[in-house]
């Protein structure tokens, strides 16, 4: 397959889902070209709103929706859908634990060319830390449909995190996921990279760079950011000794973060963390992740870094 964006299986999947008798609806602000919700309200225009440049309005008009037996999904750009309504998310979904998915598109620093300003480094963060929220970060365009379909089979709120960026493909059709949900995509025994998002494939990458230098690293997807699947992660540590995370997003509060308190109550590890530590830059995606060390190479030398 192709690579492919995981925002492509927004709109294809809510799709999918009316199309079986799920009670799907969306709620987008302005944006349903780009989180390619359009599909949705060309297929079922009864099940789609636009309430334009508004996300506060956005959360508001979902969380109704939701309360009238409806499961409804919310999609912006990530520093949008996140950022500018983040006190709705909080205190009318969180606290009421009301069925809303919030599944921004555009997150990440592959944003690319757009800039500091549109590249979301802080949702996951943001997400993890607020009551009765779940936090899928997929890897691909098929971890995606399945992250998806899981927000749509949980009741509560769910935050899935969405990409423009078109990523290499890591799994088939047969994934299914699941929440907690953690796969080892490749086994090791000298170290484990943890990877989340884009930064699973570019694990993978450099677990192949490792092995060329006879390191032997033990490559998992931290598909489910919250909760974690706490066995996997601490049962490949008890093995390997170390760990290096590894995420599209700040060092600070992320999947990383998520890891290192897991592993400080259960099992005390020698960590690194590949991430960002600032704003990024405007730039291609591909450029960018090579810039801040988000790359296979980068996620290698922070792997040999911590094994010195």
């Amino acid at each position: 397959m192709a690579n492919r964006a995981t925002r492509e299986a927004f709109g294809e999947t809510l799709v999918e889902l009316a199309n079986e008798g799920v009670n799907v609806v969306a709620v987008d602000a302005d944006l349903a070209g780009s989180t390619t919700l359009t599909k949705l309200g060309d297929a079922y225009p009864d099940r789609f709103f636009d309430v334009g440049i508004a996300e506060q309005d956005m959360i508001g008009v979902a969380s109704g929706l939701s309360l009238t037996g409806r499961i409804a999904f919310t999609a912006s750009f990530a520093v949008f859908g996140v950022g500018r309504c983040y006190d709705q998310i909080r205190n009318t979904v969180c606290d009421a634990a009301l069925n809303v998915k919030v599944c921004p598109t555009h997150s990440g620093i592959t944003v690319g060319e757009d800039g500091a300003t549109h590249q979301m480094l802080e949702d996951i963060g943001m997400m993890r830390a607020l009551p009765n929220m779940r936090v899928l970060v997929p890897a691909d365009y098929r971890a995606a449909k399945a992250a998806i379909r899981i927000a749509a089979e949980t009741d509560g709120p769910v935050y899935v995190r969405l990409g423009r960026h078109k990523v290499p493909e890591v799994y088939d059709e047969t994934f299914v996921g699941g929440l907690p949900f953690a796969d080892v995509r490749r086994p090791g025994t000298d170290v484990t990279i943890a990877a989340c998002g884009v930064e699973v494939a570019q694990a993978l990458a450099a677990a192949d760079l490792l092995a060329e230098r006879g390191i032997s690293a033990e490559v998992i997807d931290v598909f489910s950011v919250k909760p974690l699947d706490e066995d996997v992660i601490v049962g490949s540590v008890a093995k390997t000794g170390h760990i290096v995370t590894c995420e599209e997003h700040m060092v600070y509060g992320g999947m990383g973060s998520a890891v290192a308190e897991l592993l400080a109550q259960r099992l005390p590890t020698p960590q690194a963390f590949v991430g960002m530590r600032g704003f990024g830059t405007s730039a291609p995606g591909d450029e960018l992740i090579a810039h801040f060390g988000l790359d296979a190479a980068g996620i290698a030398a922070a792997t040999e870094g911590l094994l010195a």
